[in-house]
């Protein structure tokens, strides 16, 4: 503590007594004195180089993957895999923000402000003109806004069971931007518009372009998890005892399921706008994004720093000395309980990896940002490889896929290997599919002793 007062006055003694550059090349000042702490619920995963690819037999003959060396740059990543309850904080906040949003169109002036701290008119830098307030409280005894928000966004009729007045999550549809840096980036002519020439007749010009909203991406999604996703995956099996499985508390630390891969895209938007508006109205700089991680970074996660090891526990087998099951998978022909679970369980379930990550093996196979391709393993870089694939409605399926790691509950041991992937179609949702979110590191990575970065 005295150490770190004195840092501090020596700081505010430097800062105060700056005088300007005085002619010499010393930067802008002053700048925040960046200290990234770990994000909550992830754990720092150091720079480092490894073996990607099976450190076991091909059991299948699969031939989609072979052994590659690459480098992995610093991130963050969630230790456990995103549960039904932080799914949860993501709906309700856009059911929240929704109930806002027509309430402020029906010119409800507690639930929208028109002008900033300034007093400037905010349809000048914003579309809609407003922004919605979040301090007041909605009022359900108010006649008014109960039939306003009754009417657009509750069940009505027939549609209605035994009376209950219950939400239409058909309505629940999320909206945001992201921007697409691979289309920003192609290479293309020089925009003469943005250059001047000089009187040598030389043309400096930029890579610019007049319209830049054609790289602005919008999206709008249903993001409420599939629940009959139990019952469809498996006929002949009795399985709506699971269709309270996403909103009942018995369930709320268990992994989110029923999730397609652009819903978990929306929901690491959701995440950093959230972040980055607390940080913002805080005076702390922005952050990284949260999204899904790549397959490289999932599978040096998963490894927790053991070269060559097929599962992340170190070991060659599935089962420790005792004979007891080591993850959540199917240890049986027929027999799913051997392990202690019959399908999912909570997401602190088993031990961790040498990272601090669990159920990196089982219980829930998790999306990655990497679209599948059987042969990606021979042409991406060496230097943190991604293959990323932005695929159109009029694309074949196979241009749909995304690469799924992990293995679950319903798998044999082999799909749970650190070295084994597999895909889904990225608009298709699973009861034994889940993700967890990862961040990159600003930085070349920390420094001092292991045990102090998580």
């Amino acid at each position: 503590m005295k150490k770190t007062l004195i840092i501090l006055i020596t700081a505010a003694t430097l800062f105060g007594c700056y005088a300007g550059p005085q002619g010499e090349l010393v930067g802008v000042y002053p700048r925040e004195n960046w200290i990234q702490v770990n994000p909550y619920g992830m754990n720092y995963i150091h720079l480092g180089s490894y073996t990607m690819g099976p450190s076991d037999q091909d059991v299948p003959f699969a031939l989609n993957t072979r052994s590659k060396t690459v480098s992995i740059p610093a991130f963050y990543m969630d230790v456990h895999e995103i549960s039904n309850n932080e799914y949860r904080q993501f709906t309700s906040w856009v059911k929240d923000s929704l109930f806002r949003n027509t309430l402020a169109e029906d010119d409800n002036e507690d639930f929208f402000f028109a002008e900033d701290a300034l007093g400037r008119e905010l349809d000048r830098f914003i579309d809609k003109g407003y922004i919605l307030n979040w301090e007041t409280e909605i009022n359900w005894e108010d006649e008014d806004i109960f039939d306003l928000l009754y009417d657009e966004y509750f069940l009505q009729g027939s549609d209605q069971f035994y009376n209950e007045a219950s939400y239409d999550t058909r309505k629940l549809n999320y909206r945001y931007w992201w921007m697409n840096y691979q289309a920003a980036a192609g290479k293309g002519g020089l925009d003469e518009e943005y250059g001047e020439v000089n009187s040598l007749n030389q043309l400096h010009s930029i890579r610019g372009h007049s319209d830049r909203s054609q790289f602005v991406v919008e999206e709008t999604i249903n993001i409420y998890p599939d629940t009959l996703v139990w019952v469809r995956d498996y006929t002949y099996s009795y399985a709506e005892d699971m269709m309270h499985y996403f909103y009942h508390p018995a369930y709320d630390n268990y992994p989110v399921v029923g999730v397609t891969w652009s819903q978990a895209k929306a929901f690491n938007a959701w995440r950093t706008q959230l972040m980055n508006n607390y940080r913002a109205s805080t005076g702390q700089s922005d952050v990284q994004r949260f999204r899904l991680p790549t397959e490289a970074e999932w599978e040096y996660a998963a490894r927790g720093g053991l070269q060559l090891s097929p599962f992340p526990w170190g070991g060659p087998y599935m089962r420790n000395a005792q004979g007891c099951p080591l993850a959540n998978f199917k240890p049986m022909r027929g027999d799913y309980v051997e392990d202690g679970a019959i399908r999912t369980v909570s997401t602190d379930s088993y031990s961790p990896n040498d990272y601090g990550l669990f159920n990196m093996a089982g219980n829930v196979a998790e999306w990655t940002s990497t679209a599948f391709d059987e042969t990606v393993y021979d042409f991406s870089h060496d230097l943190s490889p991604e293959y990323s694939y932005q695929a159109s409605v009029d694309d074949p399926p196979a241009l749909h896929r995304k690469v799924i790691r992990g293995g679950s509950w319903k798998d044999i041991g082999y799909y749970c290997q650190t070295g084994t992937r597999s895909f889904e179609y990225r608009d298709t949702s699973k009861a034994y599919i889940g993700f967890r979110s990862a961040m990159t590191y600003m930085g070349r990575g920390k420094s001092g002793s292991p045990e102090d970065w998580n």
